[in-house]
């Protein structure tokens, strides 16, 4: 059921990171968005990390998610090297525990913007999201999807609400 007609590419800094982002490739498969994921390391292989953002910017992509942990300069190094929106997700791997990873994702200066999300699996998730609610501003299939999503959501809580009293 693919549904949305560009692709979004997920970046993470190393290997150890996948667990978390294969999270974010579920949901964006889960709305039918195409997505390719690499393992670029701002620090380690800047040159590699060019070559992924052009190959992204003349693939089409919509938006790129960045996952990275401890000093995370992933998603600030992308969103240096394109107009594309880049959507960072910081990750726990180091003994602070993402509060590191957290603050490089969100401290950028001003003219590089980087959406951040929450750390770990829930950044990850909501990183897919949001790319899928980009994608939805022009794609009226994408925004339905979307919508239901939501209710679905809404409606489980619902369902959680109506647990029977204790007697």
């Amino acid at each position: 059921m693919l549904t949305a007609k560009r692709k979004v590419l997920i970046v993470m800094g190393s290997e150890s990171d996948l667990p978390v982002m294969q999270e974010a490739a579920k949901m964006l498969s889960a709305f039918g968005v195409p997505f390719e994921m690499r393992i670029a390391s701002a620090h380690r292989s800047p040159e590699l990390l060019d070559e992924i953002v052009a190959d992204a910017e003349k693939g089409g992509a919509a938006a790129i998610i960045a996952g990275a942990g401890a000093a995370a300069h992933l998603a600030g190094a992308i969103a240096a090297r394109t107009v594309l929106p880049v959507i960072g997700v910081p990750l726990d791997s180091s003994p602070l525990k993402g509060v590191d990873a957290l603050y490089a994702t969100v401290q950028m200066p001003p003219g590089v913007p980087v959406a951040t999300m929450a750390v770990g699996v829930a950044g990850a998730k909501n990183a897919a999201i949001f790319a899928a609610q980009i994608l939805a501003a022009a794609d009226g299939k994408m925004e339905k999807l979307l919508k239901r999503y939501k209710r679905d959501l809404a409606d489980e809580v619902k369902r959680k609400s109506r647990v029977k009293p204790l007697k």
